[in-house]
């Protein structure tokens, strides 16, 4: 199945509140003027153990399969289509798509997935502490 670049703009768009500061596939990197002695945060220790367990991938395969069950990506879709039509397509850019998208995107993600995201990273960290 071919996914359009719009589905992993939108994607990506929305999925700020998942911790998505840092990429999917590495640990996070120090700013070059932090002390790069500095201990790491307990965000950025779960982010490190998420990525390295291979477990953020998962739950960002189960996020993507959840948003789609729940019509979300065809939502997110029509609400650029209409930024896009009443702009005209060569007079959008990216980023005016993504500070369009982003406030609704995030605002209408399920309660429900939220939840089911949130009881699998507790578990995760259950059974990594044992």
């Amino acid at each position: 199945m071919s996914r359009s670049p719009i589905f992993f703009f939108l994607l990506a768009a929305s999925l700020a509140w998942f911790s998505m500061k840092h990429s999917v596939n590495r640990p996070p990197t120090p700013d070059a003027g932090e002390d790069q002695e500095k201990e790491p945060t307990f965000r950025e220790i779960i982010n490190i153990k998420l990525i390295e367990s291979g477990e953020k991938e998962r739950l960002m395969e189960l996020l993507r399969e959840r948003l789609i069950e729940c019509g979300w990506k065809d939502e997110m879709k029509a609400h650029c289509r209409t930024l896009i039509k009443k702009k005209g397509r060569n007079n959008v850019t990216l980023d005016e798509l993504v500070h369009f998208i982003t406030p609704k995107g995030r605002a209408s993600i399920p309660d429900s997935i939220k939840a089911e995201l949130l009881q699998r990273i507790r578990s995760f960290l259950v059974s990594a502490a044992q």
